[in-house]
């Protein structure tokens, strides 16, 4: 669709996709305010999980326990959250929904990188919206290459 931002993602949106299969692309979230965030686009456009074909929900559930997995076994992950709100389309003027699903791994323990501690100060509790703490983009670039070897294997 021509006014949808997913449907229509730039070479410099498209640099942080760490999978894709025939119906979804996993992209490393621009915000990691839990590291390994992830976002899982359905590659064509559609306004809600209830238009999913079986096929595409057969593919999601596939998405979901391998993601899961890549998180726990390379980030160390405990659990992950997993949420498909649509909200932000609905504040526009003209909502013009795109199905994609948010994964935000937690963490019992601290996670380390290249010297630095992320810590999931609200472990045990809902996410928190609008979480500090992004990390450096030399941490992202690693935690990017990894996921993507891991996923990609």
């Amino acid at each position: 669709m021509d006014n949808c931002d997913w449907c229509n993602l730039s070479e410099e949106d498209k640099q942080f996709k760490v999978y894709e299969s025939k119906s979804w692309s996993v992209f490393l979230s621009d915000e990691q305010d839990y590291i390994g965030r992830c976002i899982l686009v359905l590659k064509r456009h559609c306004n809600s999980l209830s238009e999913l074909t079986d096929g595409e929900w057969d593919e999601l559930r596939n998405l979901v326990c391998k993601v899961e997995i890549c998180l726990k076994t390379v980030l160390g992950a405990t659990l992950c959250n997993w949420s498909c709100l649509m909200n932000n389309f609905y504040k526009e003027l003209e909502p013009n929904p795109h199905l994609h699903i948010h994964v935000r791994p937690r963490y019992e323990k601290p996670v380390m990188f290249n010297g630095n501690t992320y810590t999931d100060s609200e472990y045990g509790h809902h996410y928190a919206l609008h979480k500090s703490g992004e990390i450096s983009a030399k941490d992202k670039e690693e935690v990017f290459i990894l996921l993507k070897e891991w996923l990609n294997r």
